[in-house]
């Protein structure tokens, strides 16, 4: 393995040393007692948290994702999970308040907990990971690119959350496999 694989790896592996497991673990429970799961992410973020969505959905819980054409509408029992990595953006913080008023509980992911999306949230997951706004205040704290770091470790954090999930609610994994699509 070359030195840049392994800088890559331990750059994540730093950020996993620091997360609160206790805050992944409450985040999973929200999963587990939503009666509908509607997701929402910009850019990057966006995919892996679309990632997520078809996980659950595999898992046989009603996943969505904001803007897709079979999204239902959002309402109390509902849990509504954005991935704001920076801590706002425009469109996220319009659908937190959509989702508020319609009764669902929050769940926010992000590096930023002092950020206008966290305040908005029932739960915040802090992801300790440098996003594409913290690169410039003019310190490189991750050789990988612009918000790449947050973006990675999204997608492990996610799996992760999935993996605990299947043990809390007893989803058989052949059971998943069943839900795949057949249509590739």
């Amino acid at each position: 393995m070359t030195q840049s694989y392994q800088d890559a790896i331990d750059e994540l592996g730093r950020v996993f040393e620091k997360i609160d497991d206790h805050a992944v673990d409450a985040a999973v429970q929200m999963l587990a007692d939503a009666t509908k799961i509607v997701v929402f992410g910009a850019g990057r973020e966006g995919l892996q948290i679309r990632g997520l969505a078809m996980r659950l959905f595999h898992m046989g819980l009603a996943a969505s994702v904001v803007g897709d054409m079979t999204t239902p509408a959002i309402g109390r029992g509902d849990l509504f999970v954005a991935t704001m990595g920076p801590g706002e953006l425009s469109t996220g913080l319009a659908l937190l308040d959509v989702a508020k008023r319609a009764g669902a509980t929050i769940l926010v992911i992000t590096a930023q907990p002092s950020g206008r999306g966290a305040r908005s949230a029932d739960r915040v997951l802090v992801l300790p990971a440098q996003t594409m706004a913290a690169h410039g205040d003019g310190e490189v704290l991750s050789g990988l690119p612009m918000g790449s770091l947050y973006e990675g470790c999204l997608f492990i954090l996610f799996e992760v959350m999935v993996m605990k999930l299947l043990d809390l609610i007893g989803v058989d994994p052949d059971a998943m496999r069943q839900r795949h699509t057949n249509l590739e």
